[in-house]
């Protein structure tokens, strides 16, 4: 595939957070994983979130800067503190969340500039996390009128989620991201008996007309369905170091290629590699360049066209 001139343009709206592990604190919150991943790919990303007017907020927008990624569409909350994650990860290396409430990234509000900004990006990320108050809520699905491309990573985290909430989501979205434990859920929310994993996506598929669906399964791979055609990749084995992020970096890997239009094969291979490499560091933003990832798919025999001339 030959180098692109122009970066594709991602918005990921929601939360931005510290997870605060008992080692220390770490930037994070799945849609800004993405984001972060997304850069480091090539592609040109940025972050609609909101943080309060605090230590945890300033040191926030610090790191988020020093990553190179704007901070121009985040917004600051005067009364609710920075959102904050309270993790840990057990002994078979799963990360586990206590996740604060109320915080920052509950009240995003709608800016006029977001119409614009939003309408004319390439693809717009979101989860469900985010809907757990109106006022973000409500953002979402103004943003969701105007989005070309909106693309869905369920990332369910209990009790943050409802069946009709989850429904009303997939209704909107154009390519939808989920584990195979999402899956199955819902399959329950619809009413539906698991038969087999085709079967199932693409009664998905036919229930919410939704032209794609991604499904990450960890050591057995990822699956991909686009229209009537499906594509599988392997799992990239690789030594756990975390899990944490790696089915944001999952989704990263697969956008930044899926974005510039490269074969189902590349963007699976690069959708795969990603994740590996990412739960083979410590935490979910681990500091990288793409040449770092380069070495690690020609360590692991994946084939991986570079995406970018802008890649750092």
């Amino acid at each position: 595939m030959k180098n692109q001139i122009n970066k594709p343009s991602v918005f990921c709206y929601g939360e931005v957070l510290w997870d605060i592990f008992p080692e220390g604190a770490r930037a994070g919150g799945a849609p800004f994983n993405v984001a972060y991943n997304l850069m480091r790919m090539g592609a040109d990303a940025h972050m609609i979130s909101r943080i309060g007017e605090d230590k945890l907020g300033h040191d926030l927008m610090k790191q988020v800067a020093a990553w190179n990624i704007p901070t121009q569409d985040s917004q600051i909350d005067y009364t609710y503190p920075t959102g904050t994650v309270i993790a840990h990860i057990d002994e078979h290396n799963e990360a586990h969340y206590d996740i604060v409430q109320p915080v920052a990234w509950d009240f995003i509000e709608h800016r006029n500039d977001y119409t614009e900004k939003v309408g004319q990006a390439d693809a717009f990320v979101f989860g469900s996390l985010i809907t757990r108050n109106e006022v973000s809520r409500n953002t979402l699905y103004r943003l969701l009128e105007v989005a070309k491309f909106r693309v869905f990573d369920v990332n369910l985290r209990p009790p943050f989620y409802s069946a009709e909430l989850i429904k009303e989501l997939l209704y909107k979205a154009d390519l939808v991201k989920m584990n195979k434990a999402e899956l199955r859920l819902v399959l329950d929310f619809l009413g539906k008996d698991y038969v087999s994993e085709d079967d199932s996506i693409r009664f998905v598929q036919d229930t919410f007309k939704i032209a794609e669906v991604l499904v990450s399964k960890g050591s057995k791979g990822a699956v991909y369905y686009n229209g009537s055609n499906h594509y599988e990749a392997p799992a990239v084995p690789v030594t756990i170091k975390d899990t944490v992020g790696s089915g944001d970096a999952f989704l990263a890997g697969f956008l930044s290629k899926r974005l510039v239009d490269a074969t189902a094969a590349d963007v699976m291979a690069q959708a795969t590699a990603l994740g590996a490499f990412i739960t083979s560091k410590e935490g979910a933003c681990p500091d990288y360049r793409f040449t770092d990832f380069e070495l690690f798919c020609a360590a692991n025999n994946v084939s991986l066209d570079s995406i970018s001339n802008n890649s750092i």
